[in-house]
Order: C-alpha cells, then structure tokens, then sequence
C-alpha cells in the first residue's frame, strides 16, 4: 500500500541535520538540548546522525553541566520560558564560548527580549519549525492529547484562541518541512447546532495568516514545480463520529482496538519468543516504519494479513528447507514453533515472531469479544444499508438482540448504542436510559453519549419533534461495492476518503469546505484538478520516477484526532487517485479513548489535568548555583580537530553586523528570515567559521566519541 516518494519523516530530520551541518561545518561543538526538544529530535534523527556531524556531545538545559568555555555550543530548544531562563544563566556564566540557537517553533518576544543583553555571545539564531511528531512517511501527529478538551469542553473556551494559534504553527511547519504553500480548504458544517462549529474556520484563518507571514519574509520559499498547487485541508472530529466508533478489521486498525498495544511517543508491542520454553523471553517491539512486514501489512484486512504473513513465511522455508520436513503446514502455531528454531536469523525471526503474535491474538479476541455478530450490524448502522445494500428494517430489533447476548464487552455495548442514537440522529431520553439499562450499563455513561450533542450530532429530541434526517455530508453510493464476504463487514468508509476523492476529482463542494483565500473561477478551479487528475494518471513504467515527482500533494489536518481507519483512508486515495497525501492530526485515537474524552467533556476542567492549568514549569534551582570552574585542560586538547588550534578559550569580540542584531520578531511572529529553516544567512548576520583544518579521521571521531558521549 505504502509507495515511494517523499516522506515526512525524512523531511524533518533533514532539516534539523542540515540547520547542525551548517553550523558545525567540520568544527566540534557541543549540543544542548531541552525534554521537548529531545523527544522531536528522538522522534526521526539517530544519535549518530548528530554525532557524525562534529557534535561531541550532547546535553541537557535542565540538568547539571560542567563549565565549557572553550567549545562553542548548539542549542536546540523549545520556546518555553522556563527553558529561555536556563538558557540566559549559561549566558550569565558564559558556560560555553559562543551560542547558536535553534528553536522548535517561534519564540514570542517577550521571551526574545529576555535575550537582549547577550548579543555578544550569540553567534546564530534560526527557528526551525519542527513542533510536531512524524509517525509515518504520511502520518504526522503532535502528540497532544490534551487538544480534543482544549478544543470541544464548554468550560475552556479561554483557552481555545492561543491552541489554535499553536495549532496554525506546527500545521504550518508541516507545510514549510514538506516545501511547500498550499491553498487552504477547510470543513464549514451546513446548519451546525453546536458551539464548535466554527474551529476549522478560525484555524484555518489563523494558518492562513501564518503562511501569508512566512511568505513575506522568503517571497522565494515554494519555488516553481511541475506539481500541480497543493492543498490543505483543514476538518475537525465533527466531520465524522462514526469512525472512532465502528470496527475496522485491517490491521494496523485492528491491533490498536483489540490489543495492548502502547501508543505513546513510539508505538510498541510487548512479545514472548520461545514461548513455553526455557528460553521464553519478553521484549518490547516498535511498530515503525523499519518495520517491513508492518508498513506491507498495517492497511491489509486482517485475512489477507494472516494469508500473506503465512504465504511469505513458506517461501522462506522452501528456500531454507533444512528448518523443517514439512513447510506446507504454516499455520500460525507451527510458525511460531519454527520461529524458536532459527536463532541465526534474529532480525527476521524477531519480526515474524511479532506480526504472528499479534494477528493469532486480535483473531483470538475477535472470536471471545464476539465481534463477527457485531460487525454487520455496526455496518448497517454507520451506512445506513444493510447487507444486500437496501435500507435496512427492525435495525432496534437487531441491537436489542446483541446487546442482550452475552460476551460483548461493556465498551462494545457503548459503541452500539452510540451508532444506534448517531443512525437515529437522536433519541428520546427515556429510550437512552432504556438501552443503557438494557446493556447492564450504569446511567453514568449516558455523558458519553449525551456529550456528542457538543460534537454536533443530535442525540436526544422530544417526543413529538417531527424534524427530517440531515442530509449526508457525502452521499453513499452502491456502485461497485465487492461483494465477498469480508467487505460485506467492511463496508463503512471514513468521511475523510469521500472529502479526498470528491477533492481530487474537482467535485469538493465549495460551500462545506470553503476557500480562505477563494480562487478567481471555482469552475476554472474544478477543470484544473480534473487536468492534474488525468496528467498524473500513470501511462508508461519508464515514467514512474517522474510520476512520483510530480504527484500533487494534499495535507489533511484533522483537529480533535484521527482513527486509523482514516489514516488507511488516506493511503489508500494516494495510491488510487495518484496523489500525496498526508494525515495531521492532534493525536490518535482508539475507540476507548474516543468515548472516554467524549465523557470528559461535561466534567469539572480541574479534573481533566489540563498542562495548561498545572503550575507553569520552573527551571531547576541548581542554575543559580555560582558556576564551578573548569577543570584545567591538558596539553593534547590544544590541538583541535583536523590538527588545527582549538579557539582560545574566551569570548570573541562580536563582528559589527553581530552586535547590531536584534532578537526580537515584527509583528508578523516570525522573529527570523524565514528561509534559514532551510538555509540561508543567519538572523544575527554572523558568519560560521570554517573548518580550519583537515578532514577529522574516524579514529579522532571515535576517541571523541567516548571521552563526550555514548553513540545510542
């Protein structure tokens, strides 16, 4: 499913290792780091990418450091101002010769004013952009759960303007990662009922501002291509409810709803090998991009999952037949039987180990959870067709009937019961209660579904309120719906995946998903896409490279969350409509923590934890401590990398043009020229020294390496 082509993933660590390379230039500097700024460079870039670079170590703000003036230091930060504090005590106690700041995102003046009085020791100054968490080549989270409170809870509706403008940054920082000034589109509900129903039209007002902004400061930044514009649009998790709701059964889907796996700053699995022996042993496995066998299966349905992970472990037995007399037995049991026999091949048999782990157990909980006697009815109630693709009859009979069979877990009741009131567009309140007292569910739980009223669905109504059904968002059609078995249970697809195709067929309806800056001809518009739809058609395999190249791209910011199932969604409009697509989003979202942040919504904001609402960061008390005076530095170290002189140890008298910097930003937010996010002079229009000397030998790396730090 997954293709070649760009990925985001790169994209970002190229510019984090590009903005180091720039700056060390074959000279050995020290790397400072905070806790945020670590997790985003732990995210995509290696240890050794930084140490292959001239940096000879690498080091916290936070924490205890030794006294440095003789090396020149590369901070990478996050504009915080606790960390800005840190950051002035080293200036204070000139802890290192000279600074080079990077910063994740845009730091606000008031926090660039603190920074005034140490002109002298800041030799660069650059803003990144990197404020975000590339989970796949097309999947780009900002790890922030606390985004769908912030966002959607009536009692923080204080809070919503400066999210957003948070939000507008690292939306942006995508952009400008991927290369890219795309055209704005964004959700506008039609008839809304709930207070929300402006986000995507303030959000995207607030991104468009941002690239107007980073637009006028590098005119040049999105150089001419042959791709057609790209576009972004913006949504919210209103545009689609059913989604974090319903079943999906291919795989990668599959495994964060059925099964234990952690999704936090990486997404892992914990796994027995040589289960049942002496040499059973427990081991954490990232689910990533290196992972071959997941990225080729995660959007498989899990049969053909499970067929394809069989068929690729019989090849390798015939092509290595001393493992076994019989290689036609490979079911999942005999697999993991063979597994324990091929300690030479760790790497593969690690993988194979984990991906048949994980299918065995989601097709065991998928049996016990009594899933199969769920999913058609889920189908029926998320599409509004029954299994001959007809609108359906006795729906209420057939939901009474699961929710009185036993083994469907309580979550799964929930779910039901939702997708009934969601098909129903809104029950009386005493039918609620009925259901929930039907399904042995305390009356608590009616917050969980009472809570998708902020959310825009209708969920209660009186008795005799006589109100036609909402129209569809994107109207579900029958035509060419497979028939085999596995599709019949399959047949509910994401909202984002009608947006998607109706956009790159030109057909996007421009009233629920306006322009913020509208095109001059709509129609002009439509034919143009309808143009790029057929150029980017392919036609002959030696143009492959070229079609690649030249796929427009399309980034979706889906504020609230997003479900796999959208993620798949996304993929797989990119392989069929020949496009770029990538997924934004706050964070993930498993259907268990959907409806348990859906619950949060009517409850007291001092009991969600919000970080906004705890006591603001304060940096350690140990910075102010007097500074210990360095050690005394012996004899070899005069001699720097490449044979040259180390600089004397000191302060450099700043050149003019470096005295006269100024830190802080117009009004515009952006306190730099944009185009040092990808190159270009510094803001402080202080140049880097050159490499003074010759190419450092790797065995001088090597030493370095171990007299500063461990290489991960």
């Amino acid at each position: 499913m997954d293709r070649g082509g760009i990925s985001i993933i790169d994209q970002q660590k190229d510019a984090i290792i590009s903005a180091v390379k720039k700056i060390t230039q074959g000279e050995w500097k020290v790397l400072v780091v905070d806790e945020n700024a670590k997790r985003i460079l732990d995210n995509t870039v290696k240890e050794a990418d930084l140490l292959n670079n001239n940096i000879a170590n690498i080091e916290r703000i936070e924490e205890k450091r030794d006294m440095n003036p003789g090396m020149d230091a590369i901070y990478i930060l996050s504009p915080q101002p606790h960390i800005v504090q840190c950051l002035v005590a080293d200036f204070e106690r000139r802890r290192y010769r000279r600074a080079f700041l990077l910063w994740t995102a845009i730091l606000p003046k008031e926090l660039s004013d603190m920074l005034r009085g140490a002109k002298s020791q800041i030799a660069g100054y650059k803003t990144l952009l990197v404020d975000f968490y590339p989970r796949e080549s097309h999947l780009v989270t900002f790890q922030d759960p606390y985004s769908f409170p912030v966002l959607y809870h009536p009692s923080c509706n204080d809070l919503v303007a400066k999210h957003l403008q948070t939000l507008a940054q690292r939306i942006v920082g995508i952009c400008i990662a991927l290369g890219e000034m795309p055209k704005v589109r964004y959700y506008r509900p039609k008839n809304p009922t709930h207070e929300a129903a402006v986000l995507c039209t303030h959000l995207a007002r607030f991104v468009q501002k941002e690239l107007d902004a980073y637009q006028s400061f590098d005119p040049n930044f999105s150089a001419p291509t042959s791709r057609p514009q790209p576009v972004l649009v913006i949504t919210d998790r209103s545009m689609d409810l059913v989604a974090p709701l319903v079943h999906e059964f291919t795989y990668q889907a599959i495994a964060h709803d059925l099964l234990p796996v952690k999704d936090g700053e990486k997404v892992t699995y914990c796994v027995t090998f040589n289960e049942g022996t002496d040499k059973a042993e427990e081991k954490v496995m990232e689910l990533a991009e290196t992972d071959s066998l997941w990225i080729e299966n995660r959007h498989r349905h899990m049969i053909h999952t499970i067929e394809k992970l069989g068929g690729d472990f019989k090849k390798f037995l015939e092509s290595n037949a001393h493992f076994t007399k019989d290689s036609s037995q490979t079911t999942m049991n005999t697999i993991k039987a063979m597994m324990a026999d091929m300690p030479e091949y760790t790497a593969m048999k690690e993988l194979y180990s984990l991906h048949v782990t994980m299918a065995q157990e989601a097709l065991r909980v998928f049996g016990e959870d009594k899933i199969p006697d769920l999913a058609p009815v889920e189908q029926t109630l998320a599409t509004g067709l029954d299994d001959d693709l007809k609108k359906p009859k006795n729906v209420l009979d057939q939901v009474v009937r699961l929710l009185d069979q036993d083994g469907i877990k309580p979550l799964n009741r929930l779910r039901l019961i939702a997708l009934y009131i969601l098909y129903r567009d809104g029950l009386i309140p005493e039918d609620i209660n009925r259901l929930l007292a039907h399904s042995s569910l305390p009356q608590s739980e009616a917050d969980k579904i009472l809570n998708f009223d902020l959310l825009g669905a209708q969920t209660t109504h009186g008795l005799k309120d006589a109100r036609p059904a909402p129209p569809p968002l994107f109207p579900r059609t029958t035509i060419n719906i497979p028939q085999e078995e596995e599709y019949i249970t399959s047949r509910f697809e994401p909202a984002v995946k009608s947006m998607l195709e109706d956009l790159c067929r030109g057909s996007l309806d421009p009233d629920s998903f306006p322009y913020t800056n509208p095109p001059p001809d709509v129609a002009e518009e439509s034919l143009a896409s309808q143009a790029s739809l057929r150029s980017a058609a392919p036609r002959w395999a030696s143009a492959n490279r070229r079609q690649v190249e030249n796929r427009q791209r399309i980034i979706v910011f889906m504020a609230g969350g997003a479900t796999y199932s959208e993620a798949r969604a996304c993929y797989e409009v990119s392989e069929k409509l020949n496009r770029d697509i990538f997924l934004a989003t706050s964070h993930m979202l498993s259907p268990e923590l959907f409806l348990r942040q859906v619950g949060d919504l009517s409850v007291d904001r001092r009991r969600l934890g919000l970080p906004m609402d705890q006591p603001k960061p304060r940096p350690p008390a140990h910075i102010f401590d007097p500074p210990t005076p360095p050690a005394p530095m012996s004899p070899p170290f005069g001699v720097g990398p490449g044979g040259s002189r180390s600089p004397p140890v000191g302060v450099q008298p700043p050149s003019n043009s470096l005295a006269a910097m100024t830190l802080n930003g117009p009004a515009s937010q952006y306190p730099v020229p944009p185009q040092l996010v990808n190159g270009g002079p510094d803001q402080s229009g202080a140049s880097i020294p050159p490499d003074s000397g010759k190419p450092n030998k790797l065995s001088k790396e090597k030493k370095l390496r171990g007299l500063f730090g461990k290489k991960k």
